[in-house]
C-alpha cells in the first residue's frame, strides 16, 4: 500500500524534559485543498458515488466555515460530481472565505436555520432531501460514515510501515477519524493507545457515535479513549493565550496548526505532558488532520491576524 503522507519527527524542549519521543503524521499536506481527514473520509465515499449508476451527485451538511464543505466542493469539482451543501446559517454567509470557494468550485448552497439543521440526522428530514435531490448520495456532516472509516483506517496501515509507536493522538469533531483509527488498529492486529481530543463542549455523546461507526470486528476494543476536557470553551472557541501557545509550538517545531482542531490537540498534548500522563520513553504520534483553510475565515472575521497566521493556499478553478 502506498504511503500518502509523511511522518516527521518533532523536537521541543518539553519532549526532552518529559522523556517522550514525538512524531507527527502530516496528513495536512496530502493535498493543498482536500487535506487531512477530509481526504481520507471522502476517498471511498466519492468512489462509491462514481461506481454506483443510480447516483449522479452528492449532498452533505456543514456550517458556514466548514472544512468538510470546502473539501467536498473541490473534490467534487475535480471528479466532475455535482454537489449540494446544506448550510447552517444565513444567506449572507455565502460570500465568506469558505463558502465563496465552495460556490466557485460548483457547489450549490442551500441555507437552513438552526432548527432545521438539527434535523440533519432525522430519517424523515433525510427522506425529504432525498425527494428533493432524488439521485444524490447523502454524506453526513463531517463526512463520518462507514465508507469514511475505511479511508481513515489506512492511516494505521501507513504508520505501521513508517515507524513503531505506542500512542496516537488525534483531534475529534464528529468522531469518524477516531473510529477509523480504532478500526485500523484492529484490522492490522495491533494494539496502540489511541487518544481522541474532543474539540467541542459536552462531547461525551461522541463515545456512542464512535462505537456505532465501528465495524463489527472492532466493537469491543479497549485501547482508545475520548478526552472531553480540552475543548477550551467550546467548538471554534479559544483564548488569546491559547492562540499564543499554539503559535509558540509552531515556531519551535516548524509545523503550522490552526486553533479549532489540530491546535486544540497540541494544547491538550502539552497539558497532558505537564500532568505526567505519559510514561518514560513513550513513543507518540500526533495526527495532523488538516483544516488549515479554516484560518481564512478566522482572519476574515478578525479573530486572527495575517502577521502571525498563514493564509491558506488557494487553487483556482481550472478551465473546462
Amino acid at each position: 500500500m502506498a504511503i500518502l503522507s509523511t511522518l516527521q519527527p518533532l523536537h521541543h524542549p518539553l519532549f526532552n524534559k518529559y522523556n517522550v519521543q514525538v512524531q507527527i503524521k502530516r496528513d495536512d499536506i496530502i493535498h493543498p485543498i482536500i487535506s487531512g481527514n477530509k481526504w481520507r473520509k471522502l476517498k471511498y465515499n466519492l468512489q462509491h458515488i462514481k461506481n454506483t449508476p443510480e447516483f449522479n451527485g452528492v449532498l452533505s451538511f456543514g456550517g458556514s466555515y466548514s472544512n468538510h464543505i470546502h473539501a467536498l466542493a473541490f473534490a467534487c469539482f475535480e471528479q466532475k460530481i455535482p454537489c449540494v451543501g446544506i448550510i447552517r446559517g444565513e444567506v449572507k454567509y455565502a460570500n465568506n472565505f469558505t463558502l465563496s470557494w465552495a460556490k466557485y468550485w460548483g457547489m450549490k448552497l442551500h441555507f437552513v436555520d438552526r432548527k432545521t439543521y438539527r434535523r440533519r440526522h432525522d430519517s424523515d428530514y433525510l427522506a425529504e432531501l432525498q425527494q428533493q435531490f432524488p439521485q444524490y448520495f447523502i454524506v453526513p456532516e463531517g463526512g463520518s460514515n462507514k465508507l469514511a472509516i475505511a479511508g481513515v483506517s489506512e492511516i494505521i496501515t501507513e504508520l505501521i510501515q513508517q515507524t513503531q509507536f505506542d500512542t496516537l493522538i488525534t483531534p475529534v469533531g464528529s468522531g469518524g477519524t477516531l473510529a477509523g483509527l480504532i478500526a485500523g488498529d484492529q484490522l492490522n492486529n495491533t494494539t496502540h493507545k489511541i487518544l481522541g481530543i474532543a474539540v467541542l463542549k459536552n462531547a461525551e455523546y461522541l463515545a456512542h457515535e464512535i462505537k456505532c461507526l465501528l465495524p463489527r470486528l472492532a466493537k469491543t476494543p479497549n485501547n482508545w479513549q475520548l478526552l472531553t476536557q480540552f475543548h477550551r470553551g467550546g467548538y471554534a472557541k479559544f483564548s488569546p493565550h491559547d492562540a499564543t501557545r499554539i503559535l509558540e509550538f509552531s515556531k519551535i517545531t516548524g509545523v503550522d496548526f490552526e486553533p479549532v482542531y489540530s491546535g486544540k490537540m497540541i494544547l491538550a498534548f502539552l497539558d497532558l505532558l505537564a500532568e505526567g500522563y505519559f510514561i518514560d520513553g513513550e513513543r507518540i504520534v500526533l495526527l495532523h488532520t488538516g483544516g488549515m483553510q479554516g484560518l481564512g475565515g478566522m482572519i476574515e472575521r478578525g479573530l486572527l491576524n495575517t502577521e502571525d497566521w498563514p493564509m491558506p493556499a488557494r487553487v483556482a478553478k481550472k478551465d473546462s
